[in-house]
This record gives C-alpha cells, structure tokens and sequence, in this order.
C-alpha cells in the first residue's frame, strides 16, 4: 500500500513539474538576449564610448578663444626706509583684467588627436563585440547544458512510465504463477533506481537552470523547460575576417596615430594672448591706467636629451609586440578550428553507431516485452535490456550534447 501511494505521489508530482516547465517554455534567444541586455560589462563599453566623444568635444573646445577673469593686487610698505625695491614692486600692484588666450594649431595635429579619439572608440566598439560573443557562448553552453539535463529526465520519465505498466501486468502473472515473487521484487527495484535517477537528473537540471538564470542576470527562481536549442554550423572565415583579428589592425593604427603625436608635440608651438582692464601701481596718475595689451608667445623644441627618439623606440618595440601576438593567434585560431572541427566529426560517427545500437536494443525490449505477457523471458535478461537501452539513450543524449557544445565553440570564432 505504500508503494502504491508513493509511485501515486510520484507520478502527480511528475504531471504536475511537466505541465509547469511546459507552460513557461523559453527558447535560446530570449537567454541570449537577456545576458545581453543586463550585462554591465556592454554597458560600460557603450558609457566609455560617449565619454570619449564628450572628450574630442573638449579637445576642439580647448583650441578656442579662452576668457578668463584675472585679479592681481599688492602691496609693498617700505617702513623707516625698510623694505622691498621700489623699482620692482612699484609699492603697489592693482590689476583687474580681462584675459583671452588662442593656442594656434594646425589641421593635422587637430586631426591627429581627433583619430585617436576615434580609434579609442573603434577599439572599445570591438572589446564590446568580443566581449558581447564571449558572454552569447557561455550562455549557450550553460543553455546547451541545461538542455541536455533536461532531455535526460523527459526521457527517463517516460521509461518510468512504461515500466510502470509493466509492473502492473507483471503483479498479475506473479500472482497467477507464472512469474516468481523474486522475479517481481527485482523489478521493482529497477523502477525505484529509475525514480532516484529521476530525482537526481531533476535537481541536476534545477543547478544548471538556475545557473542559466544567474548567468543572464535573470532573477527567478520558477521551474521552467528548455526549447531545444537551435544551433547550426557555421562557416568560420579566415583569421584576418574575424572581430578578433580587427583589434590587432586597430593597434597598429593606434601605434602609427601615437607616432605622429610625438612628432606634433615637437613641433613649435604658436599662442595668441590679449587682456584688457585696470593695471596701476597707484604711482602716477591712477586714473589714467585702463588700457589693453597683446602679443605672441613661441615655443621652439631644441634639445631634450633625445627624449623623443626614445619615444619612438618604445613604440617600436610596441609594433613588434603587437606582431608577434597577431602571429600567435592566427595560429592559434587556426589550429583550434582544426581541431574543433575533428572532434565534430568523432562525435558525430559516434552518434551513428549508438542510434544502430538503440534500434537493436528497442527490438529486443519490444520482443522481451511480448514474451513478458506469456511469461517466456527470464526477468534477468528483461532487465538487462531496459538497462543497456537506457545507457544507450543516456550516452546518445550526451553525445548529442557534446556535438551542440562543439557548434557552439567552432560558432564562436565566426563573428565578424
């Protein structure tokens, strides 16, 4: 009697978990697109991208005409004959002016700070697609994980089902004589092992989906089912056509653009100042002291200690830096492709001999089972079918698992 209310509670609480995951089905996309949404890292690249316009907004700002208030005032007593030279601090000192200043520069060296700018932006635009194809991969791994706990316990519920009814013809022909009591109890047994392997697949899968939900910054906690993930080989193009190999190009740029700035910033430099207001040492006729001025201020590099020569040296050695990791990753890419690529193929030959094994292991659990009603199969050998059928089912959907996680890897270095 309380086995029976067991499997009872059992087979309610399977109905019940089935039909809730069904009705609340999400499919790869929508994971994809929430970690997306949520991520903070994207967002921070798109944040850093706007400041860095805000910045060549006040690069152009800070070659304009800037004004400024200046007031200077001063006094210098002279006690008992003690005190500064008059000569110098004129006694006294009151200055309030208009100030206005233009750093003159030329078109190229605007230019020049203008592109890097723009590269900055170009280089954090492609962080963000690495970044963004690095979080899809792992979400669709974490998804294809998930999934694949998911068919497991779908599959081995319904196992659990049909030997359910098995076990009821097989408590009748036990109680007419035709199997063994001990016959009877050892399948029982395989049914409760494959209630626990239920349960157990069942908090497996619940892991990996919260897992799933964490990943994607998605706070719930609800029971749901997995669509199955629509995931198809694609054709990976050379290294020098993927978002990966465009950050080494975009280095090289950068290098070339700091180059040019060592050679503006040796370059005379050009400032225009003019002020006008109130200037007097209150000496002689204070009244009369509003005026103006303007001039020109130059600045000519001579000698530095061939700082700049050494500045172009370290970015040499940046080049060649940059080089030798460009060179590294086409070979790395091309040889993780490659071997990707392999595995597939394995994995896929593999699939094609365990469906061979599934289809013979179905026909002799379906001959077993005819025999079951006559009471012609020994039981050891039944159960040794259901057995090998569902290593055979398991290793299949572990396989086809793998092949999908595969996709995905050889998929990620597909971006462009």
């Amino acid at each position: 009697m309380n086995r029976l209310i067991r499997g009872l509670l059992f087979s309610v609480f399977s109905m019940f978990f089935s039909v809730a995951v069904n009705a609340q089905q999400k499919d790869l996309n929508y994971y994809i697109g929430a970690g997306t949404l949520n991520s903070p890292l994207l967002k921070d690249y798109r944040n850093q991208q706007i400041s860095n316009l805000i910045d060549s907004l006040r690069i152009l700002a800070g070659y304009k005409p800037q004004v400024s208030g200046v007031s200077t005032n001063s006094y210098a007593p002279t006690i008992r004959g003690w005190g500064y030279d008059g000569a110098v601090t004129n006694g006294a000192n009151f200055s309030q002016l208009i100030v206005a200043t233009k750093q003159l520069v030329t078109k190229e060296n605007l230019q020049n700070q203008q592109e890097a700018i723009r590269l900055l932006n170009e280089s954090l635009n492609i962080s963000g697609k690495i970044s963004e194809q690095d979080l899809s991969k792992s979400i669709i791994a974490q998804y294809i994980t998930a999934y694949g706990n998911w068919q497991q316990y779908s599959f081995n519920n319904e196992v659990l089902s049909l030997l359910k009814k098995e076990e009821a013809i097989l408590k009748t022909l036990t109680e007419r004589g035709v199997y063994r009591q001990t016959d009877y109890l050892s399948f029982l047994v395989t049914i409760q092992q494959q209630e626990l392997l239920i349960s157990q697949i069942k908090i497996q899968y619940q892991n990996e989906f919260s897992t799933l939900n964490y990943l994607c910054g998605i706070k719930d906690t609800s029971a749901v089912s997995l669509a199955e993930p629509e995931i198809y080989l694609a054709i990976v193009p050379e290294a020098e056509n993927t978002v990966f190999y465009q950050q080494f190009r975009i280095d090289s740029l950068k290098l070339k653009n700091r180059n040019a700035l060592v050679e503006f910033n040796y370059k005379p430099k050009v400032n225009l100042y003019a002020d006008a207001g109130y200037l007097s040492s209150f000496a002689d006729l204070p009244y009369k002291n509003f005026g103006a001025s303007f001039g020109v201020n130059v600045t000519v590099p001579i000698y530095d200690g061939r700082q700049k020569k050494m500045q172009h040296d370290k970015l040499s050695i940046a080049e060649q830096t940059r080089q030798n990791y460009r060179d590294y990753f086409k070979k790395q890419f091309d040889q993780q492709v490659a071997q990707l690529t392999q595995q597939l193929q394995a994995t896929q030959q593999l699939i094609n001999q365990t469906d061979k094994q599934i289809k013979y292991t179905q026909t002799l659990i379906e001959a077993n089972r005819k025999l079951l009603e006559t009471g012609d199969v020994r039981m050891a050998d039944y159960i040794l079918a259901i057995g090998n059928y569902l290593t055979a089912k398991n290793i299949i959907t572990q396989n086809n698992i793998t092949k999908l996680q595969l996709i995905n890897q050889i998929n990620y270095w597909n971006k462009k």
